[in-house]
């Protein structure tokens, strides 16, 4: 799809090639939330059908939705240019340390400061912050123009680090650290194979599907036909997925979103301070190591996204599906969304700084 990049000054952003979906993208969320929430709140027995079928905990609907968001993003990337990013080391080293130590760190301490009477919940935000983001990165990433293949590779590596490190930083931030500074301990349930099982299907399937379809798309057609004519084909289901997953995961809760407004006020203020926290904190590492446009928004995106649908299975395989734990797993996303989404135009508004060190452009568009 098109998105609008920044021009120079006294120009307009260029609009005109936009589709109407494009265009207005953060309405259709709103509108996706909004319906979502009213579907679950008005619609008797309406969550226990999506639930009906499940795929590794995650219902059916919500992993096709996610399937088909993640595909076509996948099928973008240049897999023959992976090797650039594998060897930029201040990279890879940036977003390990953003990942898996300042992230779960900051959310421990947040979940503190702002819900240090509300055990339930506190818990739950743990949870979310050790779930690093496998899947709705990849769409925040795409949508700001960073770097595919840089993604793609960061994505990876955080999978191989949630499969090896979740339980370990679950039982350290849950119960030893707790222990060590005197407050409350909690034990989480969750086996190697369960979150390995997670990843495999979340990201391994549409990964596997992507790196086939430019094999053998530009092997038959060249890589002109496979970019200019197969790309802009699939290429909108990645927002029609997106949308999709959306207004189920929010029918899915609606009820218990719409039921608790004070709790989910208490759950979402955290929330916000981590997501432009880890998002500003990773732009200002990108920028300042000199990594560029494309990749610092990249980093930025992949250390502000959490894997909600891991802490979400987690948390109601060990707490229950009605457990507070399971509702701040899911007052996540509610608050991830429009966050990421209206970050994703503020990282839009600052390319231009970077362009501006190199070139100075007329008017520019991006493809993704």
């Amino acid at each position: 799809m098109t998105v609008p990049a920044m021009v120079d000054r006294g120009e307009n952003v260029v609009v005109g090639k936009l589709s109407t979906l494009d265009r207005f993208l953060p309405v259709w969320i709103g509108v996706a939330m909004v319906a979502g929430l009213l579907l679950g709140r008005g619609v008797p027995g309406l969550g226990a059908v999506l639930q009906a079928v499940q795929v590794d905990g995650i219902s059916l609907p919500i992993a096709i939705g996610l399937l088909v968001m993640m595909y076509p993003v996948l099928a973008k990337v240049r897999y023959d240019r992976m090797g650039s990013v594998t060897g930029d080391r201040r990279l890879l080293a940036s977003s390990l340390l953003l990942n898996w130590v300042l992230g779960p760190l900051l959310m421990f301490t947040l979940a503190w400061v702002f819900l240090p009477d509300l055990p339930e919940y506190r818990t739950g935000l743990i949870i979310v912050g050790l779930a690093r983001c496998i899947a709705m990165v990849i769409i925040w990433n795409d949508l700001a123009c960073g770097d595919r293949e840089a993604a793609a590779v960061l994505v990876a590596i955080n999978s191989v680090f949630q499969v090896v490190a979740f339980a370990v930083l679950g039982w350290f931030y849950l119960n030893v650290l707790p222990g060590w500074l005197g407050l409350d301990q909690t034990r989480i349930d969750a086996s190697t194979w369960d979150i390995a099982r997670s990843v495999l299907i979340f990201l391994g399937i549409p990964l596997l599907a992507g790196f086939l379809s430019r094999r053998i798309g530009e092997k038959a057609k060249g890589r002109t036909w496979y970019e200019e004519a197969f790309i802009p084909r699939v290429g909108p289901f990645a927002l029609y997925g997106l949308l999709f997953t959306i207004v189920v995961l929010f029918a899915l809760q609606g009820d218990a979103i719409t039921s608790n407004p004070l709790d989910v006020v208490r759950i979402a203020l955290p929330l916000l301070v981590y997501f432009a926290a880890m998002w500003g904190g990773g732009y200002a590492l990108g920028a300042g190591l000199g990594l560029g446009y494309e990749r610092t928004t990249t980093l930025a995106f992949t250390a502000a996204g959490n894997n909600f649908e891991l802490a979400i299975a987690v948390a109601i395989a060990t707490f229950g599906v009605t457990s507070g734990q399971a509702l701040a797993g899911v007052v996540g996303p509610l608050i991830e969304v429009p966050v990421l989404v209206g970050l994703v135009y503020v990282s839009l508004a600052l390319r231009r700084r970077f362009r501006d060190r190199t070139t100075t452009p007329i008017a520019v568009t991006a493809e993704t």
